[in-house]
């Protein structure tokens, strides 16, 4: 079950539930396929809506194996997400939103 408090967010990917979570290790590998733009630039563009696919897959990718899921940028990139782009954008922003909330 999907926890917000502990930052988390729920992505279905190729019919399996997943819980996804920005650990400190996952934001680091984000950083790491961000390059030298860095985290803030990329809230920049999730939060005007100017992200790209690279973006969704970074973010996404990162959530998922920061919480559990061994699942790499290929088999996400291939895999079928439920709800489609437009769901994946949102829990995207979601997740980066929920793991930089001050509670």
């Amino acid at each position: 079950m999907t926890n917000p408090w502990a930052g988390e967010v729920g992505l279905t990917v190729d019919g399996a539930r997943h819980e996804m979570r920005l650990t400190l290790g996952a934001l680091a590998e984000l950083e790491d396929a961000l390059g030298d733009a860095g985290l803030i630039p990329l809230i920049e563009r999730f939060e005007t809506g100017s992200f790209t696919a690279k973006d969704l897959i970074a973010v996404l990718g990162a959530g998922l194996r920061g919480g559990g899921a061994d699942i790499g940028v290929e088999a996400l990139s291939n895999g079928v997400i439920e709800g489609g782009a437009t769901e994946a954008a949102r829990a995207a922003a979601r997740l980066l939103a929920r793991s930089f909330a001050i509670q």
